[in-house]
């Protein structure tokens, strides 16, 4: 069964920003994309860099500070290489201002 685990505050994460998160031991990158909010595993396909940190956000295009890769951070999707594999995407919900990420 999932589990639905508070992350932030919304308040702490301003439109076309993106934070790394650690929820259950797993590193998610969450975004918020003009008031819509993503979840997706925060290590990048390629190479392994950290997306939420080193990552930068266009709308919903996700794009590795370290190679350039792109990822569709609606759906995890890869857009370009060299990525070839997509990242897995979270749902995501808002309960009294608090950002939550199903898992």
């Amino acid at each position: 069964m999932g589990q639905s685990i508070k992350v932030l505050a919304v308040s702490d994460l301003p439109a076309g920003s993106m934070k790394t998160v650690e929820v259950d031991g797993l590193q998610i990158a969450i975004a918020n994309v003009d008031g819509q909010y993503f979840a997706v595993d925060d290590i990048c396909t390629h190479k392994h860099c950290s997306l939420g940190t080193k990552g930068f956000l266009d709308g919903t295009t996700l794009t590795c500070g370290c190679h350039g890769a792109q990822f569709d951070i609606s759906s995890g999707a890869v857009m370009t290489l060299p990525a070839t594999s997509g990242l897995r995407a979270y749902s995501v919900s808002i309960d009294n201002e608090a950002i939550i990420v199903h898992i």
